[in-house]
């Protein structure tokens, strides 16, 4: 069989594809975190403090999450 013959990928086929390794389905995103997830949502910040945090490198959102329960007296999750 000559995988040139194969025909192409469509967008829908992309959609519904399964990633296995052996018998278990490797599913694509975060899993589920239960009822200690954290939310999504969307800021504007000035852009001298996204600047000053994103310098930070990798783990700049979390350091944002951490300083804010600072700043609002929070006892850690």
């Amino acid at each position: 069989m000559d995988p040139d013959d194969a025909p192409e990928w469509t967008d829908d086929m992309v959609a519904r594809a399964e990633i296995r390794e052996g018998d278990k389905i490797i599913r694509r995103g975060r899993p589920p975190l239960g009822e200690k997830a954290k939310g999504v949502v969307t800021m504007r910040l000035d852009a001298d403090v996204l600047a000053s945090y994103r310098a930070l490198g990798a783990g700049w959102q979390t350091q944002i999450n951490a300083d804010l329960r600072r700043a609002r007296k929070l006892k850690k999750a």
